[in-house]
């Protein structure tokens, strides 16, 4: 899908305004470390880097810009100067304009954003700023955030919908045991009746969520704090990205979608004179899975010894057949670019099937899971209020 872009207005001047001296009594305050957040004078809190989608219009406004014959610096102010106070923009923007003006590259510049500006962006514009084709290199730059902004938006998109509904199911159920069936209890219990089994493993889940729910809740957010310290150490990194690879329903999108951006990224870099060795080092640092993150570094380390991508890829068995077999075709003709943009392009397409797959795989078994856990409420309370009948009768 394609992004407004917003008018930009020239700035009045050329060259930024200068930062508050320290004699104005004002001093800078520190961000904490591995914070997006910094304190301003007023008080309040602002931004400190910028999204996805904010870096893909920074792009193509900062190309429309610089097209129509504006400079660099000057162009940067303006996108600064656009920006809503406290946004991540103009933080960002206004900083990379003071590099400049003391003499750093864009590239060294934007490396210095490591939140905003993945390692593909610097490496880029580093190869733009050598060949002089600076323009050219942020419209490629505006495509590739597009294209995987897309792919997050239909990934996302696709697991909102039974995300919701499961969660739903699941707050029905427990207040049913909460609130309900203790109702249900107190009537079956005046009445005498021996209950059915159904019946009575019901009140004995309702009771038992009653007195320790407390626990299981202090269990859950427990075990939500490990894990989610665990996924983000590296051998819990490898372990998930792993599942992810092969977990059913799921593996299919996630698998398509990793090949899909690892393609697109190594053809960017490639068409843009990056070297094949640093390509693959910034595949690998901006691929998202540890486990292919890990199949891109063996082959980076055997390439360095004149192997060729396609024969360290296949030996990993973390590739498909048919994706080293077209990288190799690439290599054998010399024209590697347009073999990964093939890559590319098949595997999107195998990712938006596998999404209208899962999605329709879902519904019915979310549908079978629910009903099953409200059809048992519903037979435990009804086969008690029968036998209760039936004995009185």
């Amino acid at each position: 899908m394609g992004y407004a872009r917003r008018p930009v207005a020239a700035p009045a001047a050329a060259n930024p305004p200068p930062a508050p001296s320290a004699s104005a009594g004002v001093k800078p305050a520190k961000a904490k470390s591995g914070s997006i957040w910094q304190m301003q004078i007023g008080g309040g809190k602002r931004k400190t880097h910028m999204k996805s989608v904010e870096v893909l219009l920074f792009t193509s406004e900062l190309a429309d810009l610089i097209e129509a014959g504006m400079t660099l610096g000057a162009a940067l102010q303006a996108l600064a100067s656009q920006g809503e106070e406290g946004s991540g923009q103009r933080y960002v923007c206004q900083d990379l304009c003071d590099r400049i003006v003391r003499g750093e590259t864009f590239s060294d510049a934007c490396a210095a954003h490591p939140k905003t500006f993945e390692p593909i962006y610097s490496n880029m514009i580093r190869a733009g700023e050598a060949s002089g084709a600076l323009v050219e290199v942020l419209r490629r730059l505006a495509d590739h955030y597009e294209r995987f902004d897309n792919m997050r938006g239909k990934i996302k998109s696709a697991m909102s919908y039974p995300v919701i509904v499961l969660c739903f199911g699941v707050l029905a159920v427990i207040g049913a045991l909460v609130w309900i069936i203790p109702q249900f209890k107190k009537v079956f219990e005046s009445m005498g009746a021996a209950l059915p089994l159904p019946t009575r493993i019901l009140i004995g889940m309702s009771e038992f969520l009653i007195h320790y729910g407390w626990a299981l809740a202090l269990a859950a957010v427990a075990f939500a704090v490990w894990f989610g310290r665990w996924r983000k150490s590296p051998p819990g990194r490898l372990r998930i990205d792993g599942w992810k690879l092969k977990m059913p329903l799921i593996k299919g999108i996630v698998a398509a979608g990793a090949y899909s951006s690892l393609a697109y990224t190594l053809k960017t870099l490639l068409v843009n004179g990056v070297n094949i060795l640093q390509a693959l080092k910034i595949a690998e640092e901006t691929c998202g899975n540890a486990v292919i993150a890990q199949a891109l570094n063996t082959a980076r380390k055997r390439v360095t010894d004149g192997t060729t991508i396609s024969g360290p890829l296949a030996a990993s068995g973390v590739f498909p057949r048919m994706m080293t077999d077209m990288l190799a075709v690439g290599e054998q003709a010399g024209d590697m670019p347009s073999s990964l943009e093939h890559i590319g392009k098949r595997y999107q397409k195998d990712m938006d099937r596998n999404i209208t797959s899962f999605t329709n795989a879902l519904e019915p078994i979310l549908i079978v899971f629910i009903a099953g856990a409200v059809g048992f409420v519903a037979i435990a309370i009804l086969t008690a209020v029968f036998k209760v009948s039936s004995s009185l009768g």
